[in-house]
């Protein structure tokens, strides 16, 4: 452990030991941190930024709609709701494919190197 390190601990304990942080908002509650072990470790600090500022690239965004589509046709139990489902999803899908081919994005050597954690991480059946 660093000189900084240690100094940030102990004032965390003397901060501890004189009460300073028992009203904090929170407390007690169990802490929900987000599984980020699927996204590169280079790319996660802009992965962080990104949606903690409410941006979303339209890829990511039309992959969780065909995630959603895709459970909503599984939980379906109405045959025409179902078809209906079936045909946005195929919309989507070539919408995406559409999308990916107009950026090259399939030439690139990261997208060869990230996409089937990329299709596991949405659902998406290739």
């Amino acid at each position: 452990m660093d000189f900084a390190s240690r100094m940030a601990e102990e004032k965390i304990q003397e901060a501890i030991r004189k009460g300073d942080l028992d009203n904090l908002p929170g407390r007690g509650k169990r802490l929900h941190l987000e599984d980020l072990s699927a996204i590169p470790e280079d790319m996660r600090t802009s992965y962080l930024l990104m949606k903690n500022s409410g941006y979303l690239p339209e890829e990511v965004r039309l992959k969780k709609e065909l995630l959603s589509l895709q459970q909503m046709i599984d939980l379906s139990e109405d045959p025409d709701q179902k078809a209906e489902y079936q045909n946005k999803l195929s919309q989507k899908e070539i919408q995406l494919k559409l999308m990916l081919e107009k950026q090259n994005v399939q030439k690139t050597n990261s997208f060869h190197k990230y996409s089937s954690k990329i299709y596991n991480r949405f659902g998406i059946r290739r």
